[in-house]
């Protein structure tokens, strides 16, 4: 049987409030995660390393940081025109609105998608770390002769009233689905855990675009509250268990399924703290699943006198003097003599001045933090000044687009 052809649509719109001041300037895609990456960098290293090459990535709100991401990291083939991650910016076709929701976002592209004649839509959202091998959920969807399949994580009962929660029969087939319910629904064959949906489905094309224009007429906005209720009730809906998903490379001592909502402060840093240790939850070194992201050319990082412990400290960075436990740098951070670092995520063209003293706190692009100040150590006065989150964590919003090696000229390798 020759493989199906399909495309995917890739929601990269999300404003991300919840993730504040960190998105005042970006979208949520376009956050910086870890070392060297931001977050779409996900969505797209699974599509790509599933053998899914065309892509369109649907972008809104503050896109220009997302989109010069895309321009500089992630040209596929340009000699295979079929080879592509292109970005959708809303079209106003139907007039003046912009994307309304996750479904009227597809629906506005749909004459995109078809002009591909795909066998298989997959829509994606852009908003998570995780690793995910697209192709044994197109296995299943094909294997189950679905209509619809959608993407389901085992979350613990207890906790599942935060999610959309799908109720599904043993061989999958679901039910019902319904957004944060009081009472949700068991999984068939644990009940002490529920199916959440992550947000990602594999749609037959024919049905997809059948639906889509039907919810038009309907004013239907959203798969998850319009569009996927009433499919259940007419086509083969189906739930995919992620946690039967086999990526290879993942160590033993990884957590399972791991799959992560950075949407808030306090789960963007504690994701982070995922990344370190020897034995981390979730190890970004995994030749056999790469996670792609910028191609940055700069040198590599500068120490003098520091000492670095169970850190991540990235290209272009010069650290003189400082100390730095269970922390993340980015990309051309300057650190001078007595910095000291906790727990801390500091970003790319950053400026450590002599004697600063970080503790929880997550230092955004472009800020120079002057000789002696100390954040993360008094919540009041924390307060006054940046965003603090009821566990603490101190934002420092992005600063102003200044030089790095403080000589007074602006220069830098991005």
């Amino acid at each position: 049987m020759n493989p199906p052809n399909i495309v995917a649509v890739v929601l990269a719109g999300g404003e991300g409030s919840r993730l504040h001041p960190l998105t005042e300037h970006r979208s949520k895609p376009s956050v910086p995660f870890g070392g060297r990456y931001r977050i779409v960098d996900f969505v797209l290293s699974n599509l790509v390393n599933s053998k899914i090459f065309a892509i369109y990535l649907l972008v809104q709100y503050k896109s220009q940081s997302l989109i010069e991401h895309i321009r500089r990291s992630w040209v596929l083939a340009p000699i295979f025109p079929e080879q592509f991650v292109a970005v959708v910016p809303p079209q106003m076709r139907e007039g003046p609105e912009w994307f309304q929701g996750t479904a009227d976002a597809v629906y506005q592209n749909l004459r995109l998608i078809e002009r591909h004649a795909p066998d298989l839509v997959v829509v994606f959202g852009a908003d998570h770390v995780y690793r995910m091998d697209v192709r044994q959920m197109v296995a299943f969807h094909m294997h189950s002769n679905a209509d619809v399949t959608v993407a389901a994580l085992p979350v613990p009962i207890r906790m599942a009233s935060a999610f959309g929660i799908i109720d599904a029969a043993v061989d999958g087939a679901i039910r019902g689905l319904r957004e944060k319910p009081i009472d949700p629904a068991p999984m068939p064959n644990d009940p002490t855990h529920a199916f959440a949906s992550m947000g990602n489905y594999i749609f037959n094309a024919d049905v997809l675009a059948k639906a889509l224009r039907e919810g038009h007429r309907r004013g239907e906005k959203d798969f998850a509250k319009d569009l996927l209720p009433r499919l259940i009730q007419t086509r083969r809906v189906f739930a995919y268990d992620f946690c039967e998903n086999r990526v290879p490379g993942i160590r033993a001592y990884e957590e399972p399924g791991y799959w992560r909502d950075v949407g808030t402060i306090d789960a963007y840093f504690q994701a982070h703290q995922d990344l370190l240790g020897a034995e981390p939850k979730f190890d970004m070194f995994n030749p056999k699943w790469r996670i792609g992201s910028s191609n940055y050319q700069g040198p590599s990082p500068k120490f003098f006198r520091a000492e670095l412990d169970n850190s991540v400290v990235c290209s272009g960075g010069l650290i003189k003097g400082a100390r730095l436990r269970n922390s993340i740098v980015r990309s051309e951070v300057l650190m001078e003599e007595g910095v000291e670092l906790d727990e801390c995520i500091v970003m790319d063209y950053a400026v450590l001045r002599k004697g600063v003293r970080l503790k929880r706190v997550i230092v955004d692009r472009y800020n120079t933090i002057e000789a002696g100040d100390c954040i993360g150590y008094d919540e009041d006065s924390d307060r006054r000044r940046f965003n603090v989150t009821d566990s603490g964590i101190v934002v420092v919003p992005r600063g102003q687009c200044t030089d790095t090696r403080a000589d007074g000229v602006m220069f830098r390798y991005l």
